[in-house]
């Protein structure tokens, strides 16, 4: 994963975990994508002068509610259900390195959301990768073959819009923190059957 610059790769033994819970991390999948659409308004609610901006994570966020659905329908299809909403230790290890990294400013703030968003998108991405090359059921298989594409194209469309509006920002140089920050967190993961887990 080479283009998402990744310091660490997930362990391909992970999908052995998620192979004996597939409700699990179906529920939290799809919460995952619920979340994310609702990151997406999040951004567009703060920076609305952004036109460009607010039609791209209109589509975004759309397309988020789309693999919720996706997911939903798959979790009804095999007769599991929809458990509730699941604790994401990963997301908030994240959320709060950009809650103390922003300079109070809103530009900042604008760059560290969509950088925290542009992370979440590759691992969620690099994820999905080792979920299609790896788990049995061929029918997940060909579903996160076809949503690694789509992470990828979300978290470029983060870092793009990173890039386009950090103006004053070395945001190469705060990404590359970012990655550094993410290769100590992400090692405590990977031990259970949630997406980040």
């Amino acid at each position: 994963m080479s283009v998402l610059r990744l310091k660490l790769p997930t362990d391909p033994r992970w999908v052995n975990i998620v192979e004996k819970n597939i409700e699990e991390i179906l529920t939290d999948h799809a919460w995952c994508e619920q979340k994310a659409a609702t990151n997406a308004i999040t951004i567009i609610t703060n920076n609305s002068e952004h036109q460009d901006l607010v039609k791209d994570l209109l589509a975004l966020a759309k397309e988020e509610i789309d693999h919720f659905e996706q997911v939903h329908n798959i979790i009804i299809k095999r007769g599991l259900k929809l458990g509730r909403e699941r604790k994401d230790d990963y997301v908030n290890e994240l959320y709060l390195y950009m809650k103390k990294s922003g300079d109070g400013s809103r530009v900042s703030g604008l760059v560290e959301r969509l950088l925290f968003s542009a992370m979440i998108e590759a691992r969620s991405c690099e994820r999905f990768k080792v979920l299609s090359e790896n788990i049995q059921d061929e029918e997940l298989s060909v579903f996160y073959r076809d949503l690694m594409e789509s992470e990828a194209g979300h978290y470029t469309t983060f870092i793009t819009y990173a890039r386009k509006y950090g103006v004053g920002i070395d945001v190469e140089k705060r990404w590359r923190e970012w990655l550094k920050f993410e290769e100590n967190i992400i090692t405590n993961y990977g031990k259970s059957e949630t997406i980040h887990g």
